[in-house]
């Protein structure tokens, strides 16, 4: 099938997408939520992260899709897996076998008909301890604390803002040298998006941008390493345990819609 040519417009650093292109997004964004409500329903102890990759392989496949982390730039999987103290980045792994009391970041993200999407959500195996569960809990509250500063006109920095400060008052820290992204037309994009940004700076949010939010929130201290033998996953420098949800946000003329959760 011929795909329309995608036409680029921009607003300082920000691809704004037309009202087609949102709809390719949006379509995308079905996709990518229907595979993470697939590993939702299907994860649980035993099961290896090696198969949650073949999961989301065959479920993108079926629909038509491509999963957009498979090769790029060297990664060798599908899908994130993110354990524990795995801050993100994690791959796939037969020996990795998930067991009670353990809780997984899934990062899912979606190319279809050349139109790309992105979410992630944590997920408690099992019974949980009660620091571990509140501190996803957190995570997830932290991207709707995020989502209620997304109006036109107002900065991203408005928005990182929010989430810090939330999650300090939480006790929590956020990761600061990696954030989020543009997405859409591109698995990256600009800008990137920072959760420890002071208020009134970064890009102005305006329609038809389209960004992640998702916070990485570690129980301990913001630091972390890259693991030297993949040079992709990335774990706390403590070892404690890490969070994150992600959504795919578009601004609106009012507001926000996601695209995926």
């Amino acid at each position: 099938m011929r795909h329309r040519k995608k036409r680029l417009i921009k607003v300082g650093n920000v691809l704004v997408k037309s009202p087609h292109q949102l709809d390719g997004i949006r379509e995308s964004g079905k996709i990518n939520t229907e595979v993470l409500d697939y590993v939702e329903q299907h994860i649980g102890a035993g099961i290896s992260t090696a198969e949650i990759d073949r999961w989301v392989y065959d479920l993108t496949s079926s629909r038509g899709a491509v999963p957009a982390p498979l090769n790029f730039e060297g990664f060798p999987k599908s899908v994130c897996t993110s354990p524990n103290n795995v801050v993100c980045h994690g791959i796939p792994d037969e020996k990795i076998i998930l067991k009670e009391g353990d809780i997984i970041n899934v990062d899912v993200s979606t190319i279809y008909q050349g139109y790309y999407s992105d979410a992630s959500r944590t997920f408690c195996i099992g019974e949980v301890s009660a620091d571990k569960r509140r501190l996803v809990q957190t995570a997830k509250e932290a991207v709707s604390v995020g989502l209620m500063e997304v109006k036109p006109l107002k900065r991203l920095g408005d928005m990182g803002h929010a989430v810090h400060m939330f999650v300090q008052s939480r006790g929590y820290t956020v990761v600061e040298d990696i954030g989020g992204h543009g997405v859409g037309l591109e698995f990256h994009e600009d800008p990137w998006v920072s959760y420890v940004a002071p208020k009134g700076s970064g890009e102005l949010m305006v329609p038809g941008m389209v960004f992640t939010i998702e916070p990485m929130v570690n129980m301990g201290s913001p630091g972390f390493y890259v693991d030297d033998g993949n040079g992709w996953t990335v774990y706390t420098e403590d070892g404690m345990p890490s969070a994150q949800w992600e959504v795919t946000v578009a601004v609106t003329e009012y507001g926000y819609e996601i695209m995926s959760w």
